[in-house]
């Protein structure tokens, strides 16, 4: 179970919308949905947050502010990587991976499926014929989402919540308390 909402920052303070993500498959299609929020509430060049908040296990800040780069924070990454929504956040950029390794991976391979340099034995059945089955080595550098806080813990600073205060944030309230520092809680009460 996920909850999220919108919180669109206005002249007249914070509006707030529930959301659905079942169309949003990138961090891209999720800015735009950010900006409409913006744009509905007649403050295209101001901020907009996305909460996102997976069953207490993990929760997740995106800011857009305009037309800018959308900032990323996540409680827990590995919580959040074993969730589609979190994955959605879990960029190459914000896990420090080069997007272009994934094409170097695979210009490594050889016509058989291998990589250079790689050790595949076959198989063989029970009854000591070789079936043809490749066994795999296991890779030891297999990566791995870290646990904990990952991205921008200053996303919320210059809007009155430290950075300090977000790390200390479990699952549990995180939202409500986030909004309540931003003097957001009884709109985002309404849509919970």
């Amino acid at each position: 179970m996920y909850f999220a909402a919108l919180l669109a920052r206005t002249e007249d303070g914070w509006e707030a919308s529930d959301t659905e993500l079942d169309d949003v498959e990138t961090l891209s299609d999720l800015s735009d949905l950010a900006r409409e929020a913006l744009a509905e509430a007649g403050a295209e060049d101001d901020t907009v947050l996305v909460f996102i908040e997976q069953e207490d296990a993990w929760f997740g800040v995106v800011r857009v502010d305009g037309e800018d780069d959308p900032r990323i924070y996540i409680s827990d990454a590995a919580a959040a990587a074993r969730s589609s929504y979190g994955e959605i956040l879990l960029t190459d950029e914000l896990l420090g991976k080069d997007p272009d390794a994934v094409d170097d991976d695979l210009d490594a391979l050889d016509l058989d499926g291998t990589e250079d340099g790689d050790t595949r034995t076959t198989t063989e059945d029970d009854e000591g014929e070789d079936d043809g089955g490749v066994e795999a080595d296991v890779d030891a550098d297999a990566e791995v989402v870290p646990a904990g806080p990952i991205g921008d813990t200053g996303i919320l600073a210059d809007l009155g919540f430290p950075e300090k205060e977000l790390l200390a944030l479990d699952g549990a309230d995180a939202l409500s308390e986030i909004a309540d520092a931003l003097g957001a809680a009884e709109v985002l009460e309404t849509v919970r």
